[in-house]
């Protein structure tokens, strides 16, 4: 029972929409149509976009790259700001959830060795989990709602840039200036904090805590398959040639990684698909909803992400909207507030909460008051730009 109850709380939004799906099914029976509602191609694109990226992480490039980058760093703020600024800039090309998965164990190890205070541990995986979310709407493949997006509405990667690029921005901006603000206030509190880093976390010791060693060949061979799929992204090759290549390379180089793939990632899109066609066709609801949304698109979207996350609310709104530009930049907003508004900032809680001696109540409370302060400004900010 513990098991299925655990099973339920985490994969609680796939359940949800299994069950919409399911219902919406009684309104309109199961046929052929059904095959039609489902965007394959962006399945396709987040099947090898995940592999790809699973395969780069276990051949070790993104150890490295974290030690490269700590190896400059000699105080606590600087590894701080090198590590959010990391995963701000990873998460654009690798999407926000591999870099939390790979950024926030490495952090906790750093933490540990330097012996730095609970405050500045919990204030740098927040901004790292906020680095992340925020860095990931500039790109196409940056998150599964901006893949889903770009290929829906037809942006062209100009369009898409241009759109996003000032929210970009001035997130990079704003996390540079509350994290030096707030470090520099726990300093004035907290005065004894050591600044120098010890000599046990920097460049020369890093080898020994890398969690897998450097494999030139699997990291070239991956950083290949990524370009190739970036380049399906580009619409300069065809999502079944790309989906054939990537799936026969790793099948003959690793196919271990298929298991890394979130699957239920992958069929709470498709019951989404299904739930989304479905009452579609409902000419009251679509009516109702689409009134709803009309001239609104910005702030439904933020606000239905902070209940259901933006994967499920871009999803869920897609198909009552024709202005794609204004749900694109709301539901990367809503990624900010609620910590299920963006379902991989639930990855730095679950691997926070875990450690011995975590303060899971202080982190929530920063971790949300930071959330509604940047929600706050960059909506304010797009509905200037609108």
């Amino acid at each position: 029972m513990e098991h299925f109850i655990e099973f339920c709380r985490k994969e609680a939004v796939t359940l949800i929409a299994g069950l919409l799906a399911f219902a919406s099914c009684f309104v309109i029976p199961p046929s052929a149509e059904y095959m039609g509602y489902i965007n394959w191609s962006v399945l396709a694109l987040l099947f090898c976009l995940m592999t790809v990226s699973a395969g780069l992480r276990a051949a070790g490039a993104f150890d490295w790259l974290c030690g490269k980058l700590l190896g400059v760093c000699r105080t606590e703020l600087g590894t701080e700001l090198s590590l959010e600024i990391l995963c701000f800039f990873l998460a654009m090309l690798l999407t926000n959830d591999v870099t939390l998965v790979t950024v926030v164990p490495f952090t906790l190890l750093v933490w540990r060795k330097m012996k730095a205070t609970a405050g500045s541990l919990i204030r740098t995986l927040v901004m790292e989990t906020v680095a992340a979310n925020l860095g990931s709407m500039l790109t196409p493949f940056g998150n599964p709602q901006n893949l889903y997006l770009y290929s829906a509405y037809g942006f062209s990667i100009g369009d898409f840039l241009t759109t996003m690029f000032p929210y970009a921005a001035a997130s990079f901006v704003l996390i540079l200036a509350a994290t030096v603000g707030m470090a520099k206030r726990e300093k004035e509190q907290n005065p004894p904090v050591p600044e120098k880093m010890p000599a046990s976390s920097r460049k020369n010791n890093w080898k020994e805590d890398a969690a897998a060693p450097m494999d030139h060949r699997r990291i070239a061979l991956y950083a290949a398959l990524f370009a190739f799929a970036v380049l399906s992204v580009l619409h300069v090759v065809s999502t079944p040639v790309m989906f054939a290549v990537i799936t026969l390379s790793v099948l003959f180089s690793d196919r271990s990684l298929f298991r890394t793939v979130d699957y239920s990632l992958l069929l709470t899109f498709v019951f989404f698909f299904v739930f989304i066609g479905n009452i579609g066709k409902v000419p009251s609801f679509s009516a109702w909803l689409s009134g709803v949304m009309q001239g609104r698109e910005l702030i439904c979207a933020i606000l239905a992400s902070q209940i259901i996350s933006n994967v499920p609310a871009t999803l869920l709104l897609s198909g009552f909207t024709a202005d794609g530009t204004s749900l694109l930049i709301g539901t990367n907003l809503g990624g900010l507030g609620t910590l299920i508004a963006s379902m991989a900032s639930l990855i730095t809680y679950k691997l926070y909460a875990a450690e011995p001696d975590a303060e899971t109540g202080r982190y929530f409370a920063l971790f949300t008051g930071i959330n509604v302060i940047f929600l706050v400004i960059l909506t304010a900010l797009a509905l200037f730009l609108k």
